[in-house]
């Protein structure tokens, strides 16, 4: 793609995007609805619960890869299945379902670079550091060391696109492929109106440079934080779930490795995407998608990954965007169907 074409492109959408805004009355609600939710015990003397009380029976570890720390939990046996999670949160958005998927399969749930306990490299230049390349080799080589050199995938939002990736960068590596609630990122900054613009205007909020959106969010980052999950009904999210993410996701570090995730999504992504169109993904691909989400609403998704990918099913849930936290039952039951 050119760099005038890509200009032209961003320009576009940031000039819809930032005309939206967050409800200051739905987010309101939302924090009020949060608020309410019974707590669990913490079992801790802060009152913050442990990832041992999420993830029961899991081994929290970590792996230095070529370019950050990854940190990740595991347990299991079978098959080996790598969960990757969504932007705002960590591998913990997979606490409902990481326990019933390993009866079946050797779950590993990991933080990408940059979110939760992983490191966070220092971003900037070209934004390369939060490739979705760079992002992908980071857990094929957490699972290499773990003595597993083909696996299975599961990608929620921008683990989804990491997914995306690394079923193209490692396609030897990929058996399956799962992703939710996503529409491939070429296709998003191609197709850019005023709708999408509005639903999805963190995206154009997120890439603007340093320090505008790190300095905003990090001035109200809990507020910010209960606007992502505006959707949700009550109870989908517990005090201490919102807790956890709350703490990984306030600090400095993470929110600037946030902004880099989405400002390489629009950059250095979009280039190696446009050097792959030609490519398909060619391993069998599951796309789940969110009913009562804005992709669902303004697109065909399946059709935009036919475009991607080989041999691809798919079908819309009954859910908003996080369908690991609202529907976890229905989740299970498509993976299972799906994974084997």
């Amino acid at each position: 793609m050119a760099d005038d074409s890509r200009r032209d492109i961003l320009k576009k959408a940031a000039a819809l995007g930032l005309g939206a805004i967050v409800s200051t009355q739905d987010a309101l609600a939302r924090t009020e609805r949060l608020s309410e939710q019974p707590d669990r015990p913490a079992g801790q003397a802060d009152q913050r619960a442990s990832t041992a009380d999420f993830f029961p029976g899991f081994k929290r570890l970590t792996k230095q890869t070529s370019g950050a720390t990854i940190n990740f939990v595991t347990a299991g046996s079978g098959p080996p299945l790598l969960l990757m999670h969504g932007y705002p949160e960590t591998h913990l958005m997979w606490r409902k379902v990481a326990p019933q998927l390993a009866k079946k399969f050797t779950v590993v749930a990991a933080d990408l670079r940059g979110y939760g306990d992983s490191s966070k490299p220092a971003g900037g230049g070209d934004h390369a550091t939060y490739s979705k390349r760079v992002m992908a080799q980071d857990q094929v080589e957490v699972m290499n060391s773990l003595g597993f050199q083909k696996f299975l995938v599961v990608g929620h939002d921008r683990g989804g696109r990491v997914a995306h990736r690394m079923a193209l960068d490692h396609s030897d590596s990929v058996q399956k492929l799962v992703v939710l609630d996503i529409v491939p990122t070429y296709k998003v900054f191609h197709t850019v109106t005023k709708e999408l613009a509005t639903s999805n205007f963190h995206w154009f909020f997120l890439i603007q440079p340093e320090p505008l959106p790190e300095t905003m969010i990090g001035n109200s980052a809990e507020f910010w934080l209960k606007s992502r999950f505006n959707g949700l009904p009550p109870g989908a999210i517990s005090k201490e779930a919102f807790a956890e993410y709350l703490r990984s996701f306030r600090t400095p570090e993470m929110i600037h490795a946030t902004c880099e995730d989405y400002r390489a999504g629009a950059s250095i992504d979009l280039m190696h995407d446009d050097a792959d169109l030609q490519r398909k993904i060619g391993c069998p691909v599951l796309a789940l998608w969110a009913e009562r989400g804005a992709m669902h609403r303004q697109y065909n998704v399946l059709d935009t990954w036919k475009e991607r990918a080989s041999n691809v099913v798919g079908k819309p849930l009954p859910s908003s965007h996080f369908i690991a936290e609202e529907i976890p039952e229905m989740l299970l039951s498509e993976l299972g169907n799906f994974l084997g």
